[in-house]
């Protein structure tokens, strides 16, 4: 991305929680390219589990039984699927409850606390000397 918008602009990413954004040396990059400017979405973030929904239906209804023999044809195939998409759009509804979300959040850390007692409670942070 540095090279392909050079200047001064500052650039915000919207990245997920995922820890490899959290390494050392994603760190020192970002540091040394303060332009670039990450917001990280919440964990399991509702709306991007409906981005994926989404990318799950133009894979189900126009790309996976297709047999394409060139990359115009598949991108052909997409703008197609998203021209009738576009035509008449469905919003996606969350209907998960949230009790239902919190007694499946709750399962998995006792499960994990399970197999390994102490590994859901918050880290402590580290103090800078």
């Amino acid at each position: 991305m540095d090279r392909e918008f050079p200047g001064e602009q500052q650039l915000h990413l919207v990245l997920d929680n995922y820890g490899t954004h959290k390494t050392p040396q994603v760190q020192a990059w970002l540091k040394t390219h303060r332009r670039f400017v990450p917001h990280f979405i919440p964990t399991s973030s509702s709306w991007l589990n409906l981005v994926e929904r989404w990318f799950g239906e133009l894979t189900e209804k126009a790309i996976r039984r297709g047999a394409f023999v060139s990359v115009p044809e598949l991108v052909q195939a997409i703008e197609t699927f998203l021209a009738a998409w576009n035509a008449n759009p469905q919003p996606f509804v969350w209907t998960a409850k949230l009790e239902d979300i919190l007694r499946k959040i709750e399962r998995a850390r006792a499960k994990l606390e399970s197999i390994q007692p102490g590994c859901t409670q918050p880290r402590r942070q580290k103090r800078e000397e």
